[in-house]
């Protein structure tokens, strides 16, 4: 058995597998990001001003005489809401705000993403996707008994995304994905989100239904878009130090926005999964990631994070209530969802995947990059 230890710094521990440690007791993850935590806290505001001038500059050049200057997704959480005030106000961009329906919203996030849009008087498109076909999905991916169900939804927003903008002749895609509250997720606790052929074995194997309309992305796709049709991907929090505290209070003072209560919590399924599904079957809490980014970032210390650790993910009552959702939503039966979270995790390479794809393109790419230094 593997002798447990949890970093003397962040509460990341050895539940990731591949976890650590220097004389100090401290995590590889502490270790490796500490400069790229310090260079962004250190930046001024005059330098993060003039890169995100210079970045507006890029984009509005790369849009031409394009009515919208970019493709932003939005949930309702609070990166994606940051990021669509900060594109809007502080860069002078005109976005076009695509929301991704898989039909687990929470209300919250619902009025949330409402209010933004009304007060930054921009354009929405929502994208909703099959219900029937993304249900058999989920209930297939549940089946397979793999890690990482919330590819489905990545995947999808991904193929989603480029869709709207090939349509609408955009270029560049912007997200709210960041470093400074995303970084040191272990690759242990999540799989690739292009895995495309993956997707379409667990399905063949445990799905009810054909898939007509499911946009799914795989790695070629990307490779295409990025590469030959010149897709500019940007991330505006990477430029500014970004604050996810701050940022919540500056969104409830601005908007009337609202929390949902954790991390990416403003879906029913993905709060449901990260809350109970990963601790109870897979032994896994994501709440060690995103508290370890917290405590990097200056935002929480390491005692009151331990503190956070030591509450339950659920509250009993509403674990029931959300139990009974879920099964309900998903057709499953009491007895259904009680096997198959008895049944023992499998790899997602226990299914046809594009892994040995991803891992030739990693060495080209760092082949690619070792040879412009």
């Amino acid at each position: 058995m593997t002798h447990y230890q949890i970093c003397t710094q962040c509460v990341m521990d050895t539940t990731d597998p591949d976890l650590l440690f220097n004389n100090q007791g401290v995590c590889q993850y502490c270790e490796t990001l500490k400069i790229h935590y310090e260079n962004t806290i250190a930046r001024t505001d005059m330098q993060i001003a003039a890169d995100l001038q210079s970045a507006a500059a890029l984009i509005k050049k790369r849009a031409g005489n394009a009515k919208y200057h970019c493709v932003l997704g939005m949930s309702g959480g609070v990166d994606s809401s940051f990021a669509a005030d900060l594109v809007v106000n502080k860069m002078g961009l005109n976005p076009l705000i695509v929301h991704f329906d898989n039909g687990w919203n929470s209300s919250i996030a619902v009025e949330n993403i409402k209010k933004i849009v009304t007060k930054l008087n921009i354009d929405m498109l929502t994208y909703v996707i099959d219900w029937d076909e993304f249900k058999d999905l989920q209930r297939a991916f549940l089946y397979a008994s793999v890690l990482d169900i919330e590819m489905l939804t990545d995947n999808a927003i991904y193929g989603a995304t480029l869709k709207i903008a090939k349509e609408q002749k955009i270029k560049c895609i912007v997200s709210g994905g960041n470093f400074t509250t995303e970084s040191g997720l272990p690759n242990a606790w999540r799989w690739d989100k292009l895995d495309a052929k993956n997707i379409k074995a667990i399905h063949r194997q445990y799905g009810t239904r054909k898939l007509k309309s499911f946009p799914i992305y795989g790695p070629w796709k990307f490779i295409i878009d990025r590469s030959f049709r010149n897709f500019h991907y940007f991330s505006p929090l990477n430029i500014i130090h970004y604050n996810k505290t701050t940022a919540m209070q500056h969104l409830k003072n601005q908007f009337g926005w609202q929390y949902y209560g954790g991390k990416h919590y403003e879906s029913v399924f993905t709060k449901f999964y990260q809350a109970y599904i990963l601790p109870v079957k897979f032994g896994i809490d994501k709440r060690r990631a995103h508290l370890s980014s917290l405590i990097r970032n200056l935002e929480m210390t390491r005692e009151d994070a331990l503190l956070e650790m030591s509450k339950p993910p659920y509250d009993d009552l509403v674990l029931k209530q959300d139990i009974d959702y879920i099964q309900k939503k998903l057709e499953l039966s009491a007895d259904e969802f009680k096997k198959i979270m008895a049944t023992c995790p499998k790899k997602h390479t226990d299914y046809p995947s594009d892994y040995n794809l991803f891992m030739k393109l990693k060495k080209l790419n760092s082949l690619i990059n070792s040879m412009k230094k």
